[in-house]
């Protein structure tokens, strides 16, 4: 360790902070999905006003991206990751005394929508952009790697709570143990990290030619901002049309809670492997091949889980968590790294963050589909046929917008 550069290692430790603070937001946040049983149990709610709630946190979280990435540009990493780890342990923490849906709406929709798009994807891409420059689509995925970790301790971990204490019980433990990672979060160097790589900065000052310092406005009347966001939009509505009921759909089929709890962790997990993959692939030959692949391989996925409705066997269910969960979250990095190269500049956390808010969106409205749909019909397939059409839908960008078309990962910031 010692023969690596400094500034090497402070690079290093970005990305790690990065991934981890990922990895709690969005990984207690998803753990709602072993608690849908439970609350529908004990409260009587209908399966979309379950739903509801996680699409409220799913719809918070983008709507205040912006924001968020605003924040970040003024004020920095420390008051935005404090507040955002502060915000996730109120919510847990204040989620047991509540007993109303509004209730839940302003606590486990609100406030962890808010908390995980402070810890998330907006400021980690801005902070990782100052120090990887060459590797920046590699770099980005290994954050993005966070959601996939998450899902794979988190959720399994609620589940065992849920096991062995009462739903109320189980959010109060997770209440604690976030609040005990304030101080710590606080108290990183934070000015070191937000400084950047000094090679980096050497080469943006030496530049002949001043790169471009994209405004949101500017940003907002090009092509490619807008291919990406309809990227981000359907994709988010067709994958998580089927991520809120997945646990409660592989139940409902006969599988035991803490089976369904951990197939969706092992899927999670193929997440990692999937996005640290396609992010170094796209580095190399490009994003447009690549994310057409994984287009293929979630609705593949999602063909799967529709044959299971009549043979909920133990090998397709095997095939689903490896087909669906290595695809699972694979654009996000490439599109996080396109909209960072092509808009690189002060502005670009503002900028992600409108891009990252059409993805929330999508999701808080995939999530709501998938509720309404079932409350309709009593089943899934409609829900399974939705989620194919979106997600076919959502690469067209890559093929018919001539700037994503001919993208190269390598190419220098613009």
């Amino acid at each position: 360790m010692s023969q690596i550069p400094t500034h090497t290692r402070t690079a290093l430790k970005v990305l790690g902070v990065c991934l981890v603070l990922h990895m709690i937001g969005r990984g207690t946040a998803e753990s709602y999905v072993v608690f849908l049983l439970p609350l529908e149990r004990d409260l009587g709610w209908t399966r979309s006003e379950m739903t509801s709630v996680y699409s409220i946190y799913l719809l918070v979280n983008g709507l205040s991206s912006p924001v968020v990435g605003m924040m970040f540009d003024r004020w920095g990493p420390r008051a935005l990751y404090t507040f955002g780890m502060a915000t996730l342990a109120g919510a847990y923490l204040l989620a047991p005394q509540v007993h109303t849906l509004w209730q839940f709406y302003a606590t486990i929709g609100a406030m962890t929508g808010i908390a995980a798009a402070s810890l998330g994807m907006v400021p980690s891409s801005s902070l990782i952009s100052r120090w990887f420059r060459e590797r920046l689509s590699t770099a980005i995925s290994v954050a993005f790697a966070g959601f996939g970790l998450g899902a794979l301790f988190i959720v399994p971990a609620a589940q065992y709570l849920l096991e062995t204490h009462s739903w109320r019980e189980s959010y109060q433990m997770m209440g604690v143990a976030l609040l005990a990672l304030v101080p710590l979060v606080f108290f990183l160097p934070w000015q070191r990290y937000v400084h950047g790589h000094p090679e980096h900065l050497k080469l943006k000052r030496g530049s002949a030619a001043p790169e471009r310092d994209w405004t949101v406005r500017a940003a907002m009347g090009t092509r490619m901002f807008w291919g990406l966001v309809w990227v981000f939009f359907f994709t988010a509505m067709g994958m998580f049309t089927i991520m809120v009921q997945t646990v409660v759909y592989l139940v409902e089929r006969g599988f035991s809670p803490i089976v369904a709890a951990t197939a969706f962790g092992f899927s999670s997990m193929l997440s990692v492997v999937g996005v640290l993959g396609t992010g170094a692939i796209a580095d190399r030959i490009g994003p447009r091949r690549v994310v057409s692949l994984t287009f293929v391989g979630s609705i593949a996925g999602v063909a799967i889980l529709l044959l299971m409705t009549w043979f909920p066997t133990q090998i397709l269910l095997i095939a689903f968590v490896f087909v669906f969960g290595i695809c699972q979250g694979a654009r996000g990095p490439i599109v996080s790294s396109i909209s960072t190269r092509l808009f690189a500049g002060n502005h670009i956390a503002a900028i992600y963050g409108l891009i990252f808010a059409s993805n929330a969106v999508g999701a808080g409205l995939g999530s709501l589909m998938a509720g309404l749909l079932h409350d309709m019909t009593g089943s899934y397939r409609p829900s399974f046929v939705f989620s194919v059409c979106a997600l076919f839908i959502a690469g067209l960008p890559f093929w018919r917008v001539p700037e994503l078309r001919d993208f190269r990962m390598r190419q220098p910031l613009r």
